[in-house]
């Protein structure tokens, strides 16, 4: 028996990942692939495998590290000699990002597929489980592309998640919460508006409305492609079929390629009162069937931080309870910085280190208890919100009777054409692994969509944005100066703050900065990071930029409307080169 590293596989280009739970202890005999230690990150949980059967000798970790790809986790005297791939050793960092591929298949053992079953009622080239942006891309780039295309959805409508209970919704409510935030914040400017009367209904029409536009507009445009839509929940019974729970009953759909696109669900902490109607993960939040005077959210990241932005400006007062410590985990500190400042005079309290030790339910409302550095005394809420992440729906959808691999957690491993490790059927989105974000998801259909039609394509995406629609927002793409550091990457940065951007002036809103990361030989740009108001829709140049290969002069010298909070892209890329006049920067000696 040979002593072994156990190493963080590819887990989507995050970094500096909490590890929230140890699975195992020293001593203890494991089997390949079995779970060590949970991940969470700001979107979902996920658990690093074991690479070898054998014993636990050493865990390199503990509860509350950060950890990225190739980080050692365990030491394990194996029993076997070969790796399993899903563990296998990253390779050293690069000074420049490298493209941010899909995962290879992992070890994960491939299941037997089933048999066939009898007659199929309908026929299709392309079918596609679920109709998110990714789904609906994939059915659509396919039919572009002349392939008979069936696209399966279990919601009445499509769009899944996103566009029913998820990424829209959200926005529309958010915005709703902007502008009575920007209407309390006139009076200090002279103008004075009456108290907010909110009327739910018409609220909650507003945003159905959103939802109805653009899942009505998706169902128009799946018609003018002849893509044909079945309603219900799909399970693969054989390698080329999927049944479908439809209104009218089970109905066998037979394929000639499969796009798996089933996305994510809300992760649901045990030992909370699900069963009480006011306990709530994110889509219960989203109907807004009331606005609590005091409100728990579980979980201080980009999702929980949203909701508790929404119900802060209906009215209620809002407790952020945070495992780690800080709030939004894996996004530098000085971007969270203007948020927590902000929401910290705003919020009933915001607790650190914390956790939910128990929920009770009581005809009063929800008692938490708390436990941590600083935890509070037990108190009473209306209602809580449990947002500690989402979870793959792998295991639901029958993939292993395809003969699809699919591990513990859910995930199912692609190569860069997004091929399962069958090759005729596909998994993209959040059934991938991270990051669980939509945009990522609609790339990665195109990519799957393209490959089943016989072109080559493939998913080579260099950087994936992320955006955190708060207030302020807060959005990053590529390198962090944490992920710098904790890879030993020697980068250059630029910082153009909005206290001296004309335009953040005239808004009223200079607390935000702009900050850039160069490579400090070729100075091209690594990351960037935006704080502010629509750093969610600043953020894209910068994507671009790592993209194309742009050094800071490229930036810099690219003229940016003025006065513009853009032009605080280029602005900081001047600070990096030492031609900013717009600050006085002392040369270093």
């Amino acid at each position: 028996m040979a002593k072994v590293e156990i190493r963080v596989p590819d887990i989507g280009g995050y970094k500096n990942v909490p590890v929230i739970e140890l699975l195992v202890q020293p001593g203890a005999s494991v089997r390949r692939d079995q779970g060590l230690v949970t991940l969470e990150s700001d979107k979902a949980t996920m658990e690093v495998p074991a690479s070898h059967a054998g014993t636990i000798v050493e865990l390199k970790v503990r509860l509350g590290d950060s950890v990225s790809e190739g980080d050692v986790i365990a030491i394990v005297d194996a029993a076997e000699a070969s790796a399993s791939p899903a563990a296998a050793t990253a390779a050293a960092p690069a000074a420049v990002p490298t493209p941010a591929p899909a995962p290879a298949p992992t070890a994960t053992p491939a299941p037997a597929p089933a048999a066939a079953t009898g007659k199929n009622d309908l026929e299709c080239e392309l079918l596609v489980l679920g109709a998110g942006p990714g789904g609906y891309t994939a059915a659509f780039r396919g039919a572009d592309l002349g392939l008979d295309v069936i696209l399966i959805e279990r919601y009445p409508t499509l769009g899944g998640v996103c566009l029913n209970v998820g990424c829209i919704p959200s926005k529309a409510l958010l915005h709703a919460a902007r502008v009575i935030d920007e209407a309390a914040h006139f009076a200090e400017l002279g103008i004075t508006f009456g108290e907010p009367q909110i009327d739910l209904d018409k609220l909650r029409g507003f945003k159905d409305k959103v939802v109805g536009k653009l899942t009505g507009g998706l169902a128009g445009m799946a018609k003018q492609r002849k893509v044909r839509t079945v309603q219900g929940k799909g399970r693969f019974v054989s390698p080329h079929q999927v049944s479908v729970e439809t209104a009218e009953g089970p109905k066998t759909i037979g394929f000639r390629h499969a796009v798996i696109a089933a996305g994510s669900q809300a992760v649901k902490l045990p030992g909370l009162p699900w069963d009480d109607a006011r306990m709530m993960d994110s889509t219960d939040a989203l109907l807004l069937e009331e606005v609590p005077k005091k409100l728990l959210v579980i979980g201080g990241g980009i999702i929980g931080l949203e909701m508790a932005c929404v119900y802060d400006a209906l009215g209620s007062e809002v407790t952020v309870v945070e495992l780690l410590d800080q709030l939004m985990p894996g996004c530098d500190p000085d971007l969270v910085r203007p948020l927590q400042q902000r929401i910290g005079k705003r919020y009933g309290g915001i607790h650190l280190k914390t956790k939910v030790a128990k929920v009770e339910a009581k005809p009063e409302g929800l008692l938490a208890t708390f436990e941590g550095e600083g935890a509070p005394a037990p108190t009473l809420f209306e209602r809580v919100l449990c947002a500690v992440g989402r979870s793959p729906n792998g295991k639901k959808i029958g993939a292993e009777a395809a003969g699809v691999a699919v591990s513990e957690r859910g995930y199912i491993a692609v190569d860069r054409q997004m091929r399962s490790n069958v090759p005729h059927i596909f998994a993209i989105g959040d059934i991938v692994g991270q990051p669980m974000l939509a945009h990522k998801a609609t790339h990665e259909g195109k990519v799957a969509a393209e490959v089943a039609a016989g072109l080559k394509s493939e998913f080579v995406a260099r950087v994936i944005p992320s955006v955190a629609y708060t207030d302020p927002e807060i959005a990053w793409v590529g390198l962090t100066e944490g992920e710098a550091k904790a890879q030993g990457i020697e980068v250059g940065v630029g910082k153009f703050p909005y206290a001296a951007s004309g335009r953040a002036i005239g808004i009223d809103r200079t607390e935000g900065f702009t900050k850039l990361l160069f490579d400090p030989a070729s100075h091209k740009l690594l990351g960037a990071g935006i704080v502010g108001p629509n750093a969610g829709d600043l953020i894209s140049e910068a994507a671009l930029a790592i993209e194309m290969g742009c050094e800071a002069a490229d930036i810099g010298l690219t003229i940016h409307p003025h006065p513009t909070l853009s032009e605080s892209v280029g602005m900081a890329a001047e600070v990096f080169e030492g031609t900013i006049t717009d600050l006085y920067v002392p040369k270093k000696r």
